[in-house]
């Protein structure tokens, strides 16, 4: 009897002291931080509750409890729901509790039921984190669960960076039983008298990842590796390192190769993109398409490499259209990564003109190009559909580019009286959704130029002109 004891006191104490130098090796816990356990009432979940209420005493946090009714196993789940309560009440835990059907969510948000689940989980987690005012949640993934990760994301196809499994660390998500194993905890809930509910559903073969855990694995430890668990985990180790590396160095890339960023739209310098390494390429682009769309669900190898084959091709308008609303397009030296319609190229714009200079249109994904010469260095075959010139000292006020309002009208060169810029549009035959597109060249009183069109009779070139504004539109800068 007395070696019985010692053997439970040793054995409760090496996985206790495992999960206290897991927790500190990765920083999981500060002291007095609120720490949220989802709690289901597995085995898994409640050796959790009880190594961290142990360990309360040396890491002085605020525990609490959340545990989710899904609505699905009746009476059963409901037995869990008072399991884990009394539990908590026993030890002077809050207990934070939410029903609801997952079944009825998973069909209403077009989910499945596994995706469903932890939506729900990690929503209601959070919501009482935002009462406690911040905190970390804890789960209970062991090592079983991150040898199953690896199995399931390799049988569907991943890179290297699935193949890291999960953190020890995500954001304020963190898993202290990453380094025990299932038969390690199983052991402690007998020797602890620890009695924690089993969800029969767990042992179907019905889910993915059920056959995984009951079928395969089994196979594999008796047919190849007998410690295949362990071997999973170290691989996934590795590859945390190397995912790590290559991501600092591609980090290092995109500052390199970009050339700007806006919340929907960021610019890389093409030429430098296409020179870097497939891999690295392939790390830029997912962190372009992370920074503009806040996650990279859906996001798949062919797409990515479909937005690679574009950048070779260089083709100025040529885009490409991949999941979660993203578009990739060349325009002249970069390559565009964006939400679709986040471009509104019929919204307003009005942007000041430099006198001296360029000035970028981000709107229409152009510039102007501007420079003042006297008649003397005037050049009068200077001219093209795109390339103006004008009476400088005519020019009263600051200059600004900006697309069509309602009345606008101008002198167009060659004729007398004003004409309405809408009527001129349509006696150009300009079609009615090419017309917000088109610049206009204004100062305080006039329009000068309707951009690849026409100027003022005002502001032309007369024999009294001294000094001469000559304004090119370029579709790149």
């Amino acid at each position: 009897m007395l070696k019985l004891i010692i053997y439970i006191l040793i054995l409760g104490d090496n996985m206790k002291n495992k999960v206290e130098n897991t927790i500190k090796k990765h920083n999981l816990i500060d002291k007095e931080d609120n720490v949220l356990l989802g709690v289901s009432g597995g085995p898994d979940s409640m050796a959790l509750l009880n190594i961290l209420y142990e360990l309360n005493e040396t890491f002085k946090c605020n525990l609490y409890v959340a545990h989710i009714n899904h609505g699905i196993r009746g009476e059963e789940a409901d037995k869990d729901e008072v399991y884990v309560e009394r539990y908590c009440r026993k030890f002077n835990i809050p207990f934070y509790l939410k029903r609801v059907n997952m079944n009825e969510y998973a069909k209403k948000h077009k989910l499945s039921s596994e995706e469903a689940g932890r939506e729900i989980r990690y929503k209601f987690f959070e919501e009482i984190l935002i009462q406690l005012g911040g905190g970390k949640i804890a789960v209970a993934h062991n090592k079983n669960d991150q040898a199953e990760t690896l199995i399931m994301r390799f049988i569907r196809g991943t890179g290297l960076d699935g193949l890291k499994g999960m953190k020890y660390k995500n954001s304020n998500i963190i898993r202290p039983l990453l380094d025990i194993s299932r038969n390690e905890i199983e052991k402690y809930c007998d020797l602890n008298n620890i009695n924690p509910r089993i969800d029969r559903s767990n042992l179907e073969t019905i889910y993915e990842r059920n056959k995984i855990r009951l079928e395969l694995i089994p196979y594999l430890e008796k047919n190849f590796n007998t410690g295949i668990i362990d071997t999973l985990v170290r691989t996934s180790k590795v590859m945390q390192e190397d995912s790590y590396f290559l991501n600092e160095y591609a980090k290092t890339a995109y500052e390199e190769v970009v050339f700007k960023e806006q919340p929907n739209n960021i610019m890389l310098i093409n030429e430098k993109f296409t020179k870097l390494n497939y891999a690295i390429k392939c790390r830029v682009l997912r962190r372009t398409i992370k920074k503009i769309n806040g996650h990279l669900k859906g996001i798949e190898e062919k797409h990515v490499s479909s937005i690679i084959d574009l950048s070779s091709d260089c083709t100025t308008g040529k885009r490409i259209y991949i999941s979660s609303k993203i578009i990739a397009r060349i325009c002249y030296n970069y390559l565009v990564i964006e939400k679709d319609g986040s471009k509104h190229k019929d919204s307003e714009f009005n942007v000041m003109l430099n006198n001296e200079g360029i000035t970028w249109i981000e709107e229409l994904d152009s510039f102007f190009e501007a420079r003042v010469v006297t008649t003397q260095d005037f050049d009068l075959k200077i001219e093209s559909k795109f390339i103006k010139k004008f009476d400088y000292d005519k020019v009263r006020g600051s200059l600004f580019v900006r697309n069509r309002r309602k009345g606008d009208k101008f002198i167009p060169i060659g004729m007398k009286g004003s004409k309405k810029i809408k009527d001129f549009f349509i006696d150009e035959k300009i079609p009615r959704e090419e017309r917000e597109k088109i610049p206009l060249v204004v100062n305080d009183e006039d329009i000068l130029w309707v951009v690849g069109y026409r100027i003022s009779e005002k502001y032309k070139i007369t024999d009294t002109t001294k000094r001469v504004l000559i304004l090119e539109y370029k579709k790149q800068k």
